[in-house]
């Protein structure tokens, strides 16, 4: 007996400035104004998309202690977007990404129950945490917590804001006119914390919000980032969206959740992903190729062989051949703050096989780093890109996919008109919205029937 076709989980990337978009573009519009994330949030929720999702970035990333143009430079709060978002879009969830190294619980947890308010339960927070001093010395507490107690102060923080949105039970409000009576329990919302990061106590001022608490998204990759997810969060972003590598990440997270009582349907695997679509094959690999060219300038392409060399290598010729001198293994990096500083641990390694790529390839600089950095995962005409992503989701290789279109904010428009109707078509994506909160639209349960649901069996 076969299994039944999975339903598909689409959400969009509002992106900032970097080098996925495309910001020199004549269509490409403001990363600030409203009307560009008003646009981009109404074009998802036609598409019936579950939820649209802000990146956070908490300080101005430089190289060589200047600023440049590839990171998002003047984006608003996140929270302030949201809640504005909240205005004019009815269904659409609505996911901020928010810092558990730099921030409190009690905060936090007050935010997210006030926006979960305002949007009538559509509210979702990824957690994270910041590995480096680079951003710490923006806030008081600058790069004093080592590397390994991140994890431990964000298991401890999700914890706490859990317990402040569990401290109102939702039935205290009775607003009684006749008698007066405004709350059954006065005592609604106290809470006592004490662990090794936090000890607070008091009593939470907001009132138990639609969707209890809101959904929880983890992006951690390690070993360790896969156990928080599969003990705390409701989805985990995944950076694999190819085939074989995202069914055994799949594979990985989802056979954790037992050991935490969890069912398989309990926890979504969500990669991002990125697009170009053509009336042809053919045409979209066209389209494809010089997306990538608009993408990576030759300033952007040394600006990332930097990653690897730390090195300044403003003097080389981005058309011309790679350095032949080896990368500074200094502790002090040229590009502090950059996430892709970690992902090259080993630089002489990176560099000889770069080397040896580009010889057999006869690629320049520019060339390598468009050849190996990332390349739009789903590139064809609207039929072949709806296949393409059905056959993934149902092969296990994902539960859907977060979009982040290369323009900002149209860069949606033709994936919701041309790509989301075959999808439909094939039974496979929704044509309304059958709930009204973000849980429903990912196939959630409140937190108050899962943890009866887990005490009944």
């Amino acid at each position: 007996m076969s299994k039944p076709r999975k339903q598909i989980h689409l959400a969009a990337h509002f992106p900032g400035v970097n080098n996925t978009t495309v910001w020199s573009d004549p269509r490409a519009g403001s990363h600030i104004e409203f009307s560009s994330f008003a646009h981009f949030a109404r074009t998802a929720e036609r598409a019936k998309f579950d939820f649209l999702f802000l990146a956070e970035g908490l300080r101005l990333r430089e190289q060589g202690g200047k600023i440049y143009d590839l990171d998002v430079v003047g984006r608003p709060d996140t929270f302030t977007v949201l809640a504005a978002l909240a205005a004019v879009t009815d269904r659409l969830g609505l996911t901020g990404t928010i810092n558990s190294t730099f921030n409190e619980p009690y905060e936090v947890a007050r935010q997210f129950a006030s926006l979960d308010h305002l949007s009538a339960g559509r509210a979702a927070w990824n957690v994270v945490t910041s590995w480096d001093a680079f951003t710490g010395e923006n806030f008081r507490r600058g790069g004093f917590l080592p590397q390994d107690e991140r994890y431990s102060r964000a298991k401890e923080f999700l914890a706490t804001t859990g317990e402040l949105f569990d401290s109102w039970r939702g039935d205290e409000i009775v607003a009684d006119q006749a008698t007066g009576t405004f709350l059954t329990d006065a005592k609604a919302g106290a809470f006592v914390h004490q662990g090794q990061h936090f000890d607070i106590h008091g009593q939470f001022n907001v009132p138990r919000s639609p969707q209890g608490r809101p959904v929880i998204f983890q992006a951690g990759d390690s070993d360790e980032g896969r156990e928080f997810a599969a003990a705390s969060a409701d989805a985990i972003f995944s950076r694999y969206a190819a085939l074989d590598t995202g069914q055994a990440f799949y594979t990985d997270v989802k056979s954790r959740l037992a050991k935490y009582g969890r069912r398989s349907d309990e926890l979504l695997i969500l990669p991002a992903a990125s697009f170009v679509l053509g009336d042809t094959d053919a045409e979209a690999e066209e389209l494809a190729r010089e997306v990538r060219r608009q993408q990576v300038s030759g300033a952007t392409a040394l600006k990332h062989l930097e990653f690897v060399w730390n090195r300044d290598l403003s003097g080389y010729d981005p058309e011309g051949p790679l350095p032949t001198i080896d990368p500074d293994l200094g502790e002090s990096h040229i590009a502090r703050g950059r996430a892709q500083v970690r992902m090259y641990r080993d630089p002489l390694a990176v560099a000889r096989e770069w080397r040896a790529l580009a010889e057999a390839n006869n690629w320049s600089i520019r060339d390598l780093v468009i050849e190996t950095g990332n390349r739009q995962n789903f590139v064809g005409s609207p039929q072949t890109i709806a296949r393409t992503i059905d056959d993934y989701v149902q092969a296990d290789a994902s539960d859907g996919f977060i979009l982040v279109p290369h323009l900002t904010p149209g860069g949606l428009d033709a994936f919701a008109d041309q790509v989301v109707p075959l999808l439909q078509e094939r039974g496979v994506y929704r044509t309304e919205y059958e709930g009204t909160t973000l849980r429903d639209h990912l196939g959630l349960a409140h937190p108050d029937e899962a943890g009866r649901a887990r005490v009944a069996s």
